[in-house]
């Protein structure tokens, strides 16, 4: 019999201090979903690790997170790009046509996708975390010394497995350690994506500018000795990614996911790193398995359902060996269902819109670049280097870059764009996985993500048949933009200002 003195759940009473704090800002445990939308035993549990985690603090472990979590977004910025950074060139080289590069590594990222999404809520998140990056790095190093188109497709494609599972995943395990009040740190992880097309553009226009045949040199002339500069580009890419994912792995230990642990009922597990995470912080932790227990007990009552001792906690979180319950979960009640199909659909479009325009924005700064005599590989990768820090800091560039003897409107329209789309992939990056359960993120991110990469692949396919002398294509991007942004406007839920379950 619950005290008098105690008229709150036991299962929502940390300590005094958590219940004060909780007072101070009630927004942070407030939950997102409606009643129902949730396994309870789950929601219950997760209630507590929330408000556990926010008593730990956005400490040292978290900002190292931050930075390891943060190389998943530098790859996934780097190496979808390389197909279009490389293509010139290595058209020259090998003689064919069509945008055969940017289809093969889009093919990868959605096996990657699909792979990587749905395997963290099988698996856990450190495997997943600790071997994507070793699979990109590894194919990226070894795509250097491709001696024909077939073989480079294919390693491309081999290491866009293991790019497609960044995102989802990083984000997941980012979301899992960090507090209610800290959760914007998520939109601002994408600052990684920025510096990752900036890195790539400021590396690709020395060593393609330098060391590549002429863009104009008759076919059958490009030979490899002449024409290293793209391979040196993906030498130095898998080197660095391989270094990437050594820090990852030797100089920080992820714990993981205390969400994932609880969703199979392994709470000891959960609250030993929670412990852990408190005591790399240099804080504490006060939750014990008893209020675990105790909060997925009181759940079932509240639920009426009679919990059998026979059978292991976790088949009532039912998010032990994957089947299709993570995917039902998702769709549970009608909101929930509504925006999850609007997330899928929203990152479909962007998904074609982007691809779309990168695919043919080499395509056309060439041509256009043409018609003012500054189609020169410099040229092009210069301007390059001007739109990826336009998605750093801000716009103040803009209006030196429109100034320069060049295409102006065509530069300063590109500088735009590439400002306010990385502001629109840091929202969304950072809205998706929030409105996901954590014993279901993976799952929900990998749906996400395989629309992305479905939708990706159409573009390359479109363009073996588009006119690229044309900007019909970027018109196209630009409307599937302007029709993403409208569909916004109708997501159900609004996770600022509180917890992620």
């Amino acid at each position: 019999m619950a005290s008098e003195k105690s008229p709150t759940p036991s299962f929502l009473a940390i300590d005094k201090k958590q219940v004060e704090d909780d007072r101070d800002d009630q927004t942070l445990v407030e939950n997102l979903f409606e009643e129902g939308s949730v396994d309870p035993v789950y929601e219950a549990k997760a209630l507590l690790l929330n408000r556990a985690v926010q008593e730990i603090g956005m400490g040292k472990y978290q900002w190292h997170l931050f930075v390891v979590a943060g190389f998943g977004w530098f790859a996934d910025s780097v190496w979808p790009l390389l197909s279009g950074l490389i293509l010139a060139p290595v058209v020259n080289e090998f003689q064919f046509q069509g945008p055969f590069l940017s289809l093969a590594i889009n093919v990868g990222l959605f096996v990657g996708a699909v792979f990587w999404s749905l395997g963290c809520d099988i698996w856990g998140r450190r495997w997943s975390f600790n071997l994507t990056l070793l699979i990109t790095g590894i194919f990226g190093l070894s795509s250097g010394g491709a001696p024909n188109l077939v073989t480079l497709a294919s390693l491309l494609a081999t290491l866009g497995i293991g790019v497609g599972g960044n995102m989802p995943v990083d984000s997941a395990v980012f979301l899992d350690f960090i507090p209610g009040s800290s959760q914007y740190l998520l939109t601002v992880m994408s600052i990684w994506w920025s510096i990752g097309q900036l890195f790539v553009n400021l590396i690709a226009w020395p060593l393609i500018a330098n060391f590549s045949c002429s863009p104009t040199a008759p076919p059958g002339t490009c030979t490899r000795s002449e024409n290293m500069g793209w391979r040196y580009l993906l030498f130095t890419l898998g080197g660095v990614t391989l270094l990437l994912w050594a820090l990852r792995f030797f100089l920080f230990n992820l714990e993981e996911s205390p969400r994932y642990l609880v969703g199979l009922g392994r709470d000891e597990e959960a609250i030993g790193v929670l412990q852990r995470v408190a005591a790399y912080n240099g804080s504490t932790c006060s939750l014990t398995v008893d209020q675990l227990v105790k909060a997925g007990e009181e759940a079932l009552q509240k639920a009426g359902v009679d919990r059998d001792e026979t059978k292991p906690r976790h088949v009532f979180s039912k998010s032990t060996n994957y089947s299709v319950d993570h995917i039902k979960a998702l769709f549970k009640t009608r909101k929930m269902a509504f925006s999850t199909t609007l997330l899928i659909a929203l990152w479909g479009i962007i998904g074609l819109a982007s691809t779309l325009y990168n695919n043919f924005l080499p395509y056309l700064l060439a041509s256009r670049g043409a018609q003012f005599g500054d189609s020169s590989y410099y040229i092009t990768y210069r301007n390059q280097v001007i739109l990826s820090v336009l998605g750093v800091p801000g716009a103040f560039l803009a209006g030196w870059a429109v100034e320069q003897p060049n295409s102006n409107s065509l530069l300063g329209w590109n500088c735009a764009y590439a400002f306010v789309s990385n502001i629109m992939y840091g929202v969304l990056y950072a809205v998706s996985p929030e409105v996901f359960p954590a014993k279901d993120r993976g799952t929900g991110n990998g749906l996400t993500a395989t629309a992305t990469r479905v939708f990706g692949i159409l573009a390359p396919v479109i363009a073996l048949y588009a006119n690229l002398e044309t900007a019909v294509p970027v018109y196209v991007s630009g409307a599937l933009i302007i029709g993403s942004g409208i569909l916004s406007i109708f997501l159900p839920y609004e996770p600022r200002g509180k917890a992620s379950l």
